[in-house]
């Protein structure tokens, strides 16, 4: 599917390479050919994600022609927004990126200073003229980003957006009403609409003591869930689906991505919610903030 306006044809399933920041080299050296297997050719890193620009530096070394490669700033100061593209250029090992994101622009003091004289958006600009960039995308978490990026659209002529999208966010009324005015507003400008989130179960409840593989606790891999998480995402054709932070979902992800996509019925997705109880990762209040 075109990527927005950008030209490229991505696949509808983009790499979370955040499931690459806290492996070692030989994983994600095992992990990443499983993309090629899936057609997969779009990643989506970050600065900000541990060690996982180097650990796609290797393969990006031999790759770097077959993918789309995006990574993103936390910075909102434009000195600070460059210094972090360079270094992520760096640890890359690449020359330029196809996408860099202003990473989680949500809290108002900083758009306004991304959006300002000085600012992250001016030093992308100029990035972009450079030829270190070829687009410049927006991401952020939380009920309140939907609305956020419809403004940042307002102010710049972004390329990509990034926001929360699953069944039981779009539950809530007000947010579903917020992403379709944003769906509609990017298929009016050609921007391209990313999502997280896809197979969130609900927040690690209190006390839990297993391993974490992400800062959430994932839908379980067995019992279908995973596939009627994915296949409502992709039942938008507005939408991509960025994968997961925890590895073992990966396979799981682009198995039922392959499959014929239906949209799930209501009823199953709502025995999904009561069975594995299954709850909002954001509330627009105090779980705003990962």
């Amino acid at each position: 599917m075109q990527f927005g306006r950008t030209g490229h044809a991505s696949s509808r399933v983009i790499f979370g390479a955040a499931a690459l920041g806290r492996v070692r080299q030989e994983k994600a050296d095992e992990v990443l050919p499983v993309l090629l297997e899936f057609g997969v050719n779009h990643l989506d890193t970050a600065a900000s994600y541990g060690e996982s620009e180097l650990r796609l530096a290797p393969w990006l070394a031999r790759h770097r022609g077959d993918f789309f490669l995006a990574t993103k700033t936390g910075e909102r100061t434009g000195a600070g927004a460059r210094a972090e593209l360079e270094q992520s250029l760096e640890r890359l090992g690449t020359d330029h990126v196809d996408l860099i994101q202003l990473h989680n622009l949500v809290e108002e003091d900083e758009w306004e200073t991304a959006h300002g004289p000085g600012g992250a958006v001016e030093a992308m600009v100029t990035a972009r003229e450079e030829g270190l960039v070829r687009f410049i995308g927006v991401t952020g978490h939380g009920l309140r980003i939907p609305g956020m990026h419809r403004r940042s659209l307002g102010r710049f002529d972004f390329d990509s957006v990034l926001f929360p999208y699953n069944h039981v966010l779009l539950a809530e009324p007000a947010y579903r009403s917020d992403v379709e005015a944003l769906l509609e507003l990017c298929a009016e400008r050609g921007v391209a609409a990313q999502t997280i989130k896809s197979v969130a179960r609900r927040r690690w409840p209190d006390g839990f003591e297993g391993p974490r593989y992400s800062w959430y606790e994932p839908v379980p891999e067995d019992d279908g869930a995973v596939e009627r998480a994915v296949h409502f995402v992709l039942s938008e054709p507005r939408v991509f689906l960025n994968t997961s932070s925890d590895l073992h979902l990966l396979r799981p992800t682009l198995e039922a991505a392959a499959r014929p996509v239906t949209t799930p019925a209501a009823e199953a997705l709502a025995a999904d919610v009561e069975r594995l109880a299954m709850t909002p990762l954001f509330d627009g209040a105090e779980l705003e903030r990962i």
